[in-house]
């Protein structure tokens, strides 16, 4: 029943691209109603995946389509449910927020709106049948689906440069990362007795062909969730697609990377070996903390967001990794937590991330400009937008009673563990990437005070943000479901983990030790005795701190009523937002600690007769200039003289046939 209703919801996104092109002259109604079938697609998404996630039951079907000797086979068990419900989480958010975000461009009619519905209609089907197939030849199409899809997303205001530039990054990363897939699973299939699943699953792989599909899969995967070094291509993508669409590729399309490596490790290889956990678990340390001392020096709003997209997948792989190591040292109890802490973050960052990009798509509606520093002063103008914004700030920096919270101290409560292993190399790295994960914490946290404090606090700094005002309330709607949820999922955190410890419980053979004694009130992952958490008692205990705080300082509660004044401006005259640290002035200490993380270009042009002094301050990418463009250099340059080959005179092309059919003739006789 549960793999029915999941069909439905794949046939109801394919429905709604369908009525981007039936009603493309008709845009108002075609936008409504596609949205509409999405919403539809994500409530069935979310039944049939908690259902499935609930009930730890399997249900397959094998469809009569595909090629003659391989049908099309489609599986839900608690994996792909627990995904699935996510995915169809926040595409219900989606429909609320999309239909008036993208208003403006029915207004303008400078870009097709039936292109974008077209493409989002099956960008979200090839997420659905990503997490459905349950055979190479479908993941395969599915997943192509997705990032072509997606890729005609990111292209969708193709006038600008940056998009087109952004969309071909993209795109390469996402070919070269499906050529990895499939070599991955064309080295199960090769051991295996078919292209499906089960039979991969049966295959016997030695160590080497084992670690040789195991880095494949972990490079492909690795591209489209954008851990460090293969991130480039996020930064550029997100931030110039449709804010909803940022939210969806950010939110859920990382996590079906992530389902994907979690599919092909722990399902289809088996037999898991410690040195894949330490690859795994550094290459997540390192994306976890470069992602957030990249987010620091950014000015650029929703590419702020992305790099926190690799900070937050850095930490997912951190719990995978730490997974993989207990798992493969003979400890599976902690590796369970380590799997649902990995899982739990995946619903976690879906949700507060999915809030973020729609709180900033939100202020640009607004401002119709991506830089910070010109910003400021939008709580006043948008106190729902802000008030959610904050919700989703405090989630993703990992603070209680919020859901950020409970999947990073599961994370620490797996690490902290690591005595378990008696020395040796792992007992040393598993506390170095604790610490790092600590510091990544921290440095989230000064981020997102500088981001709310510059976006929403002090004075205005441009004409746009004087006159902004709240959103329309549809794009209001799906912020405040999604900042209730990071509450809810942050309260709820027994009846979370414990739905999730069927998942380990199936591919570990055991799950985490101590959830039979956790209460709904307190979650002990490991046992009473180690440590335990209570949200409730928390969130009643800040309550009660507020409470008690208002009572004493509130002016009411004085015998003598508070003068309200303008502040005093130490004589310098009225406060202007010139006053105002920008991006740059509060990260510079940051910058001035870890300055080898970057390549900064820091200018100050001296003042002129006709104009004042000038600073300017260039922050990029190491990995992006010292690995990509130089072999995105050397490739250019190879067409460049390969082209000259092609003069357009005929009797060069005959020679060049005469002269290839003689070699051709040589090598065969």
């Amino acid at each position: 029943m549960s793999l029915t209703v999941a069909q439905l919801a794949v046939l109801a996104t394919l429905l709604s691209s369908l009525v981007a092109l039936v009603l493309a002259k008709q845009p108002r109604l075609m936008v409504r109603l596609s949205f509409l079938l999405l919403g539809a697609s994500g409530v069935a998404a979310v039944w049939s995946g908690v259902t499935a996630l609930l009930s730890n039951q399997i249900d397959e079907v094998v469809l009569p389509i595909g090629l003659p000797w391989l049908h099309v086979i489609l599986h839900l068990d608690a994996l792909s449910g627990f995904f699935l419900a996510v995915v169809g989480l926040i595409t219900i958010a989606a429909s609320f927020y999309g239909p008036t975000y993208i208003r403006r461009h029915v207004e303008d009619g400078l870009h097709p709106v039936a292109t974008l519905t077209f493409f989002t209609g099956l960008f979200v089907s090839g997420m659905y049948l990503v997490l459905l197939s349950a055979d190479a030849f479908s993941f395969m199409i599915a997943w192509e689906l997705m990032s072509v899809a997606s890729y005609f997303l990111v292209a969708y205001q193709h006038d600008r440069a940056e998009n087109r530039s952004a969309a071909f990054v993209y795109l390469l990363m996402a070919v070269v990362g499906g050529a990895f897939i499939l070599l991955g699973y064309g080295v199960l299939a090769g051991f295996g007795d078919g292209f499906s699943f089960a039979a991969m699953a049966d295959a016997k792989l030695n160590s080497t062909w084992a670690t040789i599909a195991f880095l494949l899969a972990f490079v492909g995967f690795g591209l489209k969730a954008g851990v460090v070094p293969l991130h480039v291509w996020l930064p550029q993508a997100h931030p110039v697609a449709p804010s909803h669409i940022s939210a969806m590729m950010s939110g859920v399309m990382l996590k079906v990377a992530v389902y994907g490596f979690i599919r092909f490790v722990y399902d289809l290889l088996g037999g898991i070996q410690w040195q894949w956990g330490v690859l795994v678990l550094l290459v997540g340390a390192f994306s976890a903390l470069m992602g957030v001392l990249y987010a620091l020096m950014q000015h650029d709003l929703k590419r702020l967001l992305a790099y926190h997209s690799v900070e937050n997948l850095g930490i997912i792989y951190i719990g995978l990794g730490l997974s993989m190591i207990f798992a493969a040292t003979g400890h599976p109890a902690i590796a369970a937590v380590a799997l649902v802490a990995a899982l739990y973050h995946c619903l976690n960052h879906a949700l507060f991330k999915s809030l973020l990009f729609f709180g900033a798509g939100a202020v640009l509606e607004q401002s119709r400009q991506h830089d910070m520093d010109q910003m400021g002063g939008l709580i006043k103008k948008m106190p729902v937008t802000a008030a959610c914004f904050l919700v989703g700030c405090v989630s993703i920096c990992a603070l209680p009673p919020f859901n950020g919270f409970v999947s990073e101290w599961l994370t620490f409560q797996a690490a902290l563990q690591a005595t378990a292993l008696h020395g040796g190399i792992l007992g040393a790295v598993i506390p170095i990437t604790a610490a790092m994960l600590a510091l990544t914490g921290a440095l989230a946290i000064a981020c997102f005070v500088k981001v709310y404090g510059v976006v929403f606090l002090g004075l205005p700094r441009s004409k746009q943000i004087e006159e902004a005002r709240e959103v329309p309330f549809g794009m209001q709607v799906s912020q405040v479901v999604l900042a209730v949820l990071c509450l809810g999922f942050g309260l709820m955190s027994t009846w979370t983990a414990t739905a999730l410890n069927v998942i380990p419980q199936k591919f570990l053979g055991e799950g985490m030790a101590g959830i039979e004694s956790s209460t709904w009130l307190w979650l002990a992952p490991i046992s009473e005795k180690t440590a335990s958490y209570g949200a409730p008692a928390v969130l009643i205990g800040l309550l009660l701190s507020w409470t008690v705080a208002y009572l004493l300082l509130h002016p009411l509660r004085r015998s003598n009523r508070t003068r309200i004044s303008i502040p005093w401006d130490c004589g310098f005259g009225p406060l202007s937002p010139r006053m105002q640290y920008t991006t740059s002035s509060f990260a510079m200490p940051i910058r001035r600690v870890f300055s080898f993380a970057w390549h900064v270009s820091e200018r100050v042009k001296p003042a002129q007769p006709d104009r004042g002094p000038h600073y300017s301050l260039q922050v990029n990418d190491w990995i992006w200039l010292k690995c990509y463009l130089p072999v995105a250099t050397i490739i250019h340059k190879t067409a460049e003289r390969t082209a000259r080959i092609q003069g357009g005179n005929l009797r060069v092309y005959l020679c060049y046939s005469f002269f290839t059919l003689l070699f051709l003739l040589w090598v065969v006789v």
